[in-house]
């Protein structure tokens, strides 16, 4: 009897597991169809003091947000360009907030652009005016694709200013090196000629090179040649 309950249970696994996939397929799927529903709009300016918090909180009266993501204000921009705040406010430079679907998100676009944002009048961005704008057949996977570049071509450039800083730094360090080294050759021939000095040597570098002595007048009279006494006994002979 169990033996047949076991052989029951492992025949009916392998349709278990499929089952399951098949249900996160469908979930996936679902998932796809409300993100092809969903539209995004874009905040080229966030106001001082803003975060995603007290965003969500205004833009939620007009319709249901999604997601919101707010980018950091770049660290490396002018000290002028920065906006005055307090140390331990997060500086936003700009933001995409997704809504619930596309016709939400172009109506609460066309209706809150260049409006004031207003709300309560002690708050810091209340005189501060809206700038959103629908993004037609723009989805958040797009936005994180390029967040994804972004970001990746940061760390490219980061990386190429952090060699070109090692090469200079190499150069520099081989200059130092080639100039100790010719210091120190010269502050040794100095020592040397100062004993010299000291000593009474004068010193001097005499180069002696091999030279033939030339061929003169003198040298072809003093040539050897035949006794008279050879030459009559030669002709004489004759």
């Amino acid at each position: 009897m169990e033996v047949a309950e076991k052989e029951e249970n492992a025949e009916n696994e392998p349709n278990g597991s499929e089952s399951k996939l098949k249900d996160k397929k469908k979930r996936l799927l679902k998932e796809a169809e409300k993100a092809d529903k969903r539209g995004v709009c874009y905040l080229s300016r966030i106001p001082p003091h803003m975060d995603h918090v007290k965003l969500r909180l205004i833009l939620s009266q007009f319709g249901d947000i999604q997601r919101i993501f707010l980018a950091p204000e770049d660290s490396t921009a002018p000290v002028s360009t920065k906006r005055s705040r307090g140390a331990r406010d997060q500086a936003f430079s700009e933001g995409w907030v997704e809504f619930k679907n596309k016709s939400l998100a172009k109506r609460i676009a066309n209706m809150l652009n260049g409006e004031q944002i207003g709300g309560k009048k002690r708050s810091s961005f209340y005189y501060d005016l809206w700038n959103i704008k629908y993004l037609s057949k723009f989805k958040w996977d797009d936005l994180t694709e390029e967040l994804a570049l972004k970001k990746a071509i940061r760390e490219q450039k980061i990386a190429l200013e952090l060699s070109a800083a090692k090469r200079e730094r190499d150069l520099y360090l081989s200059k130092v090196d080639k100039s100790r080294a010719l210091n120190a050759i010269e502050e040794r021939l100095k020592k040397k000629q100062k004993i010299q000095q000291d000593s009474g040597q004068v010193a001097k570098v005499i180069r002696h090179f091999p030279q033939t002595k030339p061929i003169t007048a003198t040298a072809k009279e003093s040539k050897p040649g035949l006794s008279d006494d050879i030459l009559d006994a030669v002709f004489g002979g004759s």
